[in-house]
């Protein structure tokens, strides 16, 4: 089997090749930055280069592979999504993971974004399988600056909670469907073990500092200028306001087993992601 990942130099790609480079393959990494590429991995991968959006270079990148590994974000997801599939179907890729969200389900955020990507790989006819995965754990280092400096994590998501999963599960699940087909024609829905509220996520956080940090809850006129300050677009902004709001209607509550179902264990908790990313946040 060939394994091509894209997004490899990123949180949740590097993440897949390392645990492909750990089963002794050498995956092919599709990335725009060679030299950052070669710095993570050495040369126990195969780079190819080039951009999510380029229907040329994805049909040289994706000849020969067997499993595709398709990782988009953005409020242009959904078409860059397409152009991967089709590409991925005219060179004859076998199967292709895509990393999509749970808010496909609610139409929340990213959801339709994601589903418009879903949609795109069905029609390309390539087999296909989705990791609906719930928000990342890593998200909460956008926390730290505030935790640091003021002891205060501020969100609009008031006392509604979201099932947080590791990195290192989504990593797991996608080594699992990339690796094995027998998933194929699924969606997995993927979360944390636990469904927890921003204030008892801070509370966490507390606990592995050795010092309290407060949740204090804000409006969603001001969480949208929070995230105006630091996003990329002004539609991501506005994606990331719709689901801290869904949160706090109690509307993303889901918590489900598919971590256990696919890799066989529990799935990994806030507490210790907290400590593992303490230094973060101290």
């Amino acid at each position: 089997m060939s394994y091509l990942i894209t997004g490899a130099t990123g949180n949740i790609g590097s993440l897949v090749t390392e645990r492909l480079l750990a089963r002794g393959e050498r995956p092919c990494v599709f990335v725009r930055d060679a030299k950052k590429a070669r710095a993570l991995f050495g040369r126990c991968v195969d780079i190819r280069v080039g951009d999510l959006a380029d229907a040329a270079a994805m049909a040289s990148a994706f000849a020969g592979i067997d499993s595709l590994f398709l990782l988009n974000s953005g409020p242009g997801l959904g078409a860059r999504d397409r152009t991967a599939a089709f590409a991925a179907k005219a060179a004859g890729v076998r199967h292709l993971v895509k990393l999509s969200t749970l808010d496909v389900q609610t139409k929340v955020g990213t959801g339709p974004w994601h589903a418009q990507g879903e949609d795109a790989v069905r029609e390309s006819g390539v087999p296909y399988t989705f990791i609906q995965s719930a928000a990342f754990m890593s998200n909460a280092l956008g926390w730290a600056s505030s935790i640091c400096s003021k002891g205060v994590l501020r969100s609009s998501t008031g006392d509604g909670k979201i099932a947080f999963i590791h990195p290192a599960d989504i990593a797991d699940v996608v080594t699992r469907a990339l690796t094995t087909r027998e998933h194929e024609g699924k969606s997995l829905v993927i979360t944390g073990p636990t469904a927890l509220s921003y204030g008892e996520m801070a509370a966490v956080i507390g606990a592995a500092i050795g010092k309290p940090v407060r949740f204090e809850s804000i409006p969603d006129a001001q969480a949208r200028k929070m995230a105006l300050a630091w996003s990329d677009s002004k539609e991501y902004a506005e994606a990331l306001v719709d689901i801290w709001r869904a949160i706090r209607e109690g509307r993303l509550t889901t918590v489900s087993d598919g971590v256990e179902r696919i890799v066989g264990r529990k799935p990994i908790s806030f507490e210790t992601w907290a400590d593992e990313n303490a230094d973060a946040f101290a």
